[in-house]
């Protein structure tokens, strides 16, 4: 029986040897930035004994997604699991800080509660003389003292005082004292602390098997969700015979707790929290219901946000002052697959953990565009200049906002978007006050009249162009008039003034071309017919 004791005792031996854990740091090496996330790449090394032990891989992302943990390590080494949390260094490591560190901390614990006593103290003696000053008033012998003590009491009030006076000046003395000395030495902590690398509280825990007893190197990669970039633009024109300078740029943030320092950074475009998963089509069934009334409101219609908000801010221009722009652009590669786009910077780079958002150049392209006006005035009384790109696909170009400058000014913002089904990728580059647009109704052309149980009405529109400009343009004029959902309203085109007509939309397109100074005018009417008591939105 003792011998069996003994053998229980020696087995569990190293059981309990193997439960204080290894600790080591992780580096990171690599970013891979998505528009939600980011995958991170880490390196560590660490002694790890022979046999099962547990190891502590620190200073990962504070917020990280398990299931996407990935260990690299040595071929005799079996990870047998892995495991996140941002709770462990309460239960296991207490050696957060350096030891000069430590020795400040503990040195203001120590002043805090000198401090806090001092200020009891003081508390108490100055409750001590309000008694005392509550209490002053004597009137001989109602209040059981004799006339001839009261001197006694006199004196003994009055030194008391001043000796309760006296203290609690010295006490004031020392907690100024203390205050000043606490705040020199959180001043040396933080100083301290800012030369310190700054560690996160996530760790992933590994359990390891090795035959032997071995230094071992790691290589741990996941995906944080705390992490994220969005492309932007800048649009540079000079003239319109010229191409568009594009720039081509990433707006990264990052708050996933670890600093990235001198990593290798790419920018992707996918999404690694999408569902994979392709869609099923599964039958589609219809059913009568109780009708419902949509009642569309004019002012939903079409009349969106300007496509340019413009400012004229002076900008100067490159050949003026000699100098040229300085990006990373020529760090950056661009890599293409079949699903996604990445932007790989080969230059070592900087981003710390602070949710900051750093712009980074990726690209610089020369764009071949065709320019044109464009005016809607029934929607926006404004002229814009558009400039239309042809096989934009080459580009690898992603929705974002771009910042237009053109001929040296700063004229507004716009939206890039590639996803469209068109040839052409249509670009608003901001609008030219030197080509006026009106669109008035014509009163002595619009009229309403009932004939039997119907309603019919006539809406009449003149279209004013001219351009003030000293060369001719090319314009693009579009105009609409009202569909018909509903059998009972009937809807005819009177006059377009030779406009082009999409007999789905009924949207009138012109082709204009005016001299500098010429004005034209354009004519849309058109008939509306509905039941007199009804009412049309």
């Amino acid at each position: 029986m003792k011998r069996l004791f003994l053998a229980v005792i020696a087995l569990s031996l190293p059981i309990i040897a193997q439960e204080k854990p290894t600790f080591t740091q992780a580096k990171i090496k690599q970013a891979t930035v998505y528009f939600t996330g980011a995958a991170l790449t880490h390196t560590a090394s660490a002694n790890i004994p022979k046999g099962t032990s547990e190891l502590v891989i620190k200073n990962v992302a504070n917020a990280l997604s398990e299931e996407t943990i990935r260990v690299l390590a040595p071929s005799n080494v079996t990870v047998l699991s892995a495991q996140f949390t941002n709770q462990y260094m309460e239960e296991y490591d207490t050696e957060r800080y350096a030891p000069a560190l430590r020795r400040v901390q503990d040195s203001l614990t120590l002043l805090d509660n000198q401090l806090k006593k001092c200020r009891n103290e003081r508390y108490s003696k100055e409750k001590t003389i309000s008694f005392l000053d509550g209490n002053n008033a004597l009137q001989g012998h109602q209040d059981g003292i004799a006339l001839s003590d009261i001197p006694k009491v006199m004196d003994y009030y009055t030194s008391k005082r001043i000796e309760l006076l006296n203290s609690i000046d010295e006490i004031k003395t020392k907690e100024e004292t203390l205050s000043a000395a606490i705040t020199k030495l959180n001043a040396k902590l933080d100083t301290n602390l800012s030369k310190q690398e700054h560690l996160s509280n996530g760790k992933i825990i590994l359990q390891l098997m090795s035959p032997v007893a071995q230094k071992a190197d790691f290589q741990v990669s996941y995906i944080s969700t705390q992490a994220t970039w969005y492309p932007s633009y800048e649009l540079r024109g000079e003239k319109l015979t010229e191409p568009i300078h594009l720039l081509y740029k990433g707006q990264i943030a990052q708050n996933t707790g670890v600093d990235w320092k001198g990593i290798k950074l790419s920018l992707s475009s996918g999404n690694p929290n999408k569902s994979n998963q392709f869609p099923v089509l599964k039958t589609w069934f219809v059913q009568l219901g109780s009708p419902r009334d949509f009642n569309v409101r004019m002012e939903q219609r079409s009349n969106a946000a300007p496509l340019a908000l413009l400012s004229r801010k002076k900008i100067a221009k490159d050949e003026e002052v000699n100098m040229e722009e300085s990006t990373m652009a020529r760090y950056t590669a661009l890599s293409e697959n079949q699903l996604n786009i990445s932007f790989d910077i080969d230059t070592p780079y900087d981003i710390l953990s602070n949710g900051k958002v750093h712009s980074i150049s990726l690209q610089e392209l020369q764009l071949k565009a065709a320019y044109k006006y464009y005016t809607a005035p029934r929607v926006d009384k404004d002229v814009y200049l558009v400039a239309a790109i042809e096989d934009y696909s080459k580009y690898n170009l992603l929705p974002g906002e771009a910042n237009i400058v053109f001929e040296g000014l700063y004229v507004g913002k716009t939206y890039i978007d590639p996803n469209q089904t068109t040839e052409t990728l249509n670009i608003t580059m901001g609008n030219d006050k030197k080509i006026s647009v009106k669109r008035e109704k014509v009163v002595d052309k619009s009229q309403t009249k009932f004939i039997s149980a119907n309603k019919e009405q006539i809406f009449t529109y003149d279209i004013i162009l001219r351009n003030n400009k000293k060369e001719p343009v090319n314009l693009v004029l579009k105009d609409q008039y009202p569909v018909s959902i509903e059998k009972s309203i009937e809807i005819e085109l009177l006059e377009s003034s030779h406009a082009s007509v999409a007999e789905e939309t009924h949207i009138l397109t012109w082709e204009v071309a005016l001299k500098p100074n010429e004005t034209k005018t354009f004519r849309i009417s058109y008939k509306l017919k509905y039941p007199k008591d009804m009412t049309v939105n």
